[in-house]
């Protein structure tokens, strides 16, 4: 074992303990109300952590990219893929297809057209989950006669299975006490798309949604089979100022050195925006990047690439050289992806850590040299004036 004050900052460091919490009360709440858990690796990346959701009873995992299917589907063999799969994304998606049960959603008879093509060129099959729009305005058909039109279209393609719909409320970011009209809104959407589904003779296997914000009301949506919270395995400070956990619950903080105090009222960690994000708080009513976990009223108020600056205005702490502070960042899943590792404390002692495996695009690395394209110079050809 090895004490975290040893690791060089910035770090990332789990609270096992914590997170365990986290894992634990999420699969007993969805076990409680008989909604299948398909997590988001978006938030942790790691093959590790998601073995740890799938034996806590996981029906299977959420991805968003094909890398990130490829390398969860090392330890997973039932993905959903909640991203629209036009261009390369369908040609990779198809080739995993042939080793996984892989759904993916999708808004628009071109990526329904492309993931045919592509399922047929190597002879794979994919489920498809119409995806529609609950509030959000980013993705998803606008009516329910648009979804049902696309569900017959899916259904009509070979290597396609119509399997249901999928929606993602992240419109819904205010406190959690103010959430009940806008899910009983989101319940009247599944019962009508339901049931025209049904008119229409395309009865729907799934129904998926979630987010980490309405984690806990799902139960309170009618229809939905499956839920599809990321963020719930660390929290962040964002789900604690809207009231989804409490500060205690955020397993994850940015392990960070103090490098300087020489300007009043203020101290500089080594924690910028390449460890922190630069996300706002949303939905939420707190300022900055992050606080610190041992005093929330310490805000990093503005960042630099590697500097980040904390406000001691509110605060009696004066901080000494040297000195570590976590910090818990506004969104962990994008801090998470800016990292290599993460280590995983127990009793404040490093006792495990694990690669962000499914950090990046995993592209390829085009051969061929690189080719300046002016020639280079020389002694007999330095550029003068003639």
């Amino acid at each position: 074992m090895t004490d975290f004050t040893e690791l060089e900052t910035p770090a990332l460091v789990v609270d096992l303990e914590t997170m365990d919490h986290n894992l634990d009360r999420a699969a007993d709440y969805a076990k409680s109300h008989a909604i299948a858990l398909r997590p988001h690796i978006k938030t942790h990346k790691s093959p590790l952590l998601a073995r740890e959701q799938l034996e806590r009873g996981a029906s299977g995992l959420t991805c968003a990219t094909p890398y990130e299917a490829e390398v969860m589907s090392e330890v997973c063999d039932d993905l959903l893929v909640m991203y629209p799969p036009l261009g390369p994304r369908a040609q990779r998606l198809a080739q995993l297809a042939k080793r996984v049960r892989l759904t993916v959603a999708l808004d628009s008879d071109v990526a329904a057209n492309e993931m045919w093509r592509a399922a047929v060129g190597v002879g794979s099959r994919v489920r498809v989950l119409v995806e529609i729009d609950a509030g959000m305005h980013r993705v998803g058909v606008q009516s329910t006669a648009d979804a049902v039109a696309l569900g017959r279209r899916v259904e009509s393609l070979p290597n396609l299975e119509f399997a249901g719909i999928a929606f993602y409320p992240g419109h819904v970011r205010g406190p959690v006490s103010e959430h009940a009209a806008q899910i009983a809104a989101l319940g009247m959407l599944v019962a009508d798309t339901r049931a025209a589904f049904e008119r229409a003779g395309l009865p729907m296997e799934t129904v998926s949604a979630g987010s980490t914000p309405t984690l806990w009301q799902t139960h309170q949506i009618d229809g939905v089979t499956e839920m599809r919270p990321g963020t719930y395995i660390f929290n962040d400070r964002t789900t604690a100022e809207i009231g989804a956990c409490a500060l205690d619950e955020c397993a994850l903080s940015v392990l960070a050195t103090v490098v300087s105090t020489a300007v009043p009222g203020q101290a500089v960690i080594d924690a910028g925006a390449k460890a922190l994000g630069r996300e706002p708080m949303r939905g939420g009513t707190g300022d900055g990047f992050g606080c610190l976990a041992s005093d929330p009223s310490v805000v990093v108020k503005s960042m630099s690439e590697e500097h980040g600056i904390l406000d001691l205005s509110r605060s009696s702490w004066r901080p000494r050289l040297g000195e570590r502070v976590r910090v818990l960042p506004n969104h962990v899943c994008i801090v998470v992806h800016l990292a290599d590792v993460v280590y995983g404390l127990r009793d404040e002692a490093v006792v495990t850590s694990w690669p962000v495996a499914a950090r990046g695009r995993g592209q390829p690395v085009l051969a061929g040299p690189l080719e300046r394209s002016l020639p280079r110079a020389t002694a007999d050809s330095s550029l003068r004036s003639e």
